[in-house]
């Protein structure tokens, strides 16, 4: 199981809510199944909607 956590602890580079969903779905293609939103991204531009954005981008919704 993928955890959100995992992602902004592994991915220091990451300065923006659009980075952080192209790096959810690069996750998602190395054949991860499951997706869990343990914490709130802590970027300025995150939106209301992050969780569905965020589900979208590991689901493949978005491309």
């Amino acid at each position: 199981m993928l955890k959100l956590s995992e992602i902004l602890v592994s991915r220091k580079d990451i300065e923006t809510f659009a980075q952080l969903q192209q790096a959810v779905m690069e996750v998602a293609r190395t054949g991860e199944r499951f997706f869990r939103m343990d914490v709130k991204p802590p970027y300025p531009d995150t939106p209301e909607d992050w969780e569905d954005r965020l589900e979208a981008a590991f689901s493949g919704l978005i491309r």
